[in-house]
């Protein structure tokens, strides 16, 4: 069973545990992401107008790339 969905009978702890981890990631995230437009708003601006104007196809491509290089990466990881 998946590491998040598992709880300890008597103290939840690894529910605990696995919660922190999730809103680790998800800070991580949010860090990472803020990187590009904190240190160079024109270019991140450039990025979103060339994102918009790309095949939808294209840009799904991107993201299932990222998701799955995101997974590898994870696997290495854990």
């Amino acid at each position: 069973m998946p590491r998040l969905f598992r709880v300890s009978a008597r103290t939840g702890r690894e529910s605990k545990m696995a919660w922190q981890d999730f809103l680790a990631a998800l800070a991580l995230m949010l860090v990472f992401e803020g990187i590009l437009p904190f240190l160079n708003p024109g270019r991140f601006r450039n990025m979103l107008r060339m994102l918009n104007e790309m095949d939808d196809r294209l840009v799904r491509r991107i993201g299932l790339v990222s998701m799955i290089a995101g997974l590898g990466l994870l696997y290495l990881v854990r």
